[in-house]
């Protein structure tokens, strides 16, 4: 199951009590402060892991919390600090303050790491000839995780215009293909390679008019293409249902403006797909008619275009990597 977005609770150990005692031995009834301090108690760290996709893993488990400090004890010995606790999070997470609704942090790059919570200093022990202390509490937050997936390349379309064909054709990726709109529930990536170069695509779920709104399934994977170096924009000249593929084109670039200005600047590619069927070539045309931009004409079902696109593709990543 792939969760983007989770809400959970956080606190560092509290520090150790530092210890309130006086020697003693056979010959000794009141001898010094021998007290010793507290230790500090653990960190709350989080890393990034290049490992783990999704958020998943913080669906139930809501609550982290590092270990005490240990208490100090007699012949100044100090308590042991406790250990820290390291939280991984998949690359490309956001950790926002849920109070103040304030970036903490982007754990953009893999092995990236963040001291969240600072562990309770250990209070002080009496051998320095004042009263013991408690160990301070442990810092605690209440923060969100947002994660924003890491690609090189973000598809782009309606709901069925075979964005999902096209990158389980091109990449090991398999996303659910069927003839009715959004089969694609959550992102899906894939990765290209050819020679020494590798490109990962991202498939995201289907937009629509409303989207930036929470229409469809809203903007909840609209951040996901924030990230990505240029986006493919697959058009549909089937037109089927009655569909106007130059209208379709301008209501998704509309829908991406309304979500984020800096998103509509990202270059796109533009694809005409589903090239195979009857009645595709007449509506290019008319496409080009109003959309004067470069397009590629393909077919994702029957492979069709797809060497041309996918060169074009790699000679974008280049130029904006």
């Amino acid at each position: 199951m792939f969760i983007d977005r989770a809400k959970i609770a956080v606190k560092a150990g509290n520090g150790g009590d530092g210890c309130n005692s006086f020697y003693r031995d056979k010959r000794t009834r009141y001898g010094p402060p021998d007290g010793g301090d507290g230790g500090d108690g653990g960190n709350i760290i989080f890393e990034a892991n290049q490992n783990l996709r999704t958020l998943y893993d913080f669906k139930y488990n809501r609550h982290f919390k590092a270990q005490r400090g240990g208490h100090g004890s007699s012949n100044n010995k100090k308590g042991k600090r406790g250990e820290s606790l390291l939280v991984k999070v998949p690359p490309g997470t956001i950790i926002i303050d849920n109070k103040t609704g304030l970036i903490l942090r982007d754990l953009a790059e893999p092995l990236q790491q963040v001291i969240l919570c600072k562990g309770g200093r250990g209070g002080k022990g009496n051998s320095r000839g004042r009263e013991a202390t408690k160990g301070e509490a442990g810092e605690e937050k209440e923060v969100v995780l947002e994660l924003k997936i890491i690609a090189d390349v973000g598809i782009i379309g309606y709901p069925n215009v075979g964005k999902s064909t096209f990158i389980s054709k091109v990449s090991s990726a398999k996303s659910k293909i069927a003839p009715y709109p959004f089969t694609t529930k959550s992102p899906i990536l894939g990765v290209v390679k050819r020679d020494e170069d590798r490109m990962t695509l991202a498939d995201m779920p289907g937009i629509i008019e409303g989207a930036h709104t929470g229409r469809g399934l809203g903007d909840q994977f609209l951040r996901h293409i924030e990230r990505t170096k240029f986006l493919v924009h697959f058009i549909d000249m089937a037109a089927f249902e009655g569909r106007d593929p130059a209208s379709d084109y301008e209501v998704l670039n509309n829908e991406l403006k309304l979500y984020s200005k800096d998103l509509i600047k990202k270059p796109q590619v533009l694809v005409a797909n589903k090239m195979d069927m009857p009645g595709t070539k007449n509506n290019l045309k008319k496409f080009k008619k109003v959309i004067k931009k470069k397009i590629y004409p393909i077919s994702a079902l029957t492979g069709e275009g797809t060497k041309q696109l996918l060169n074009e593709l790699f000679r974008k990543m280049k130029k904006y990597g």
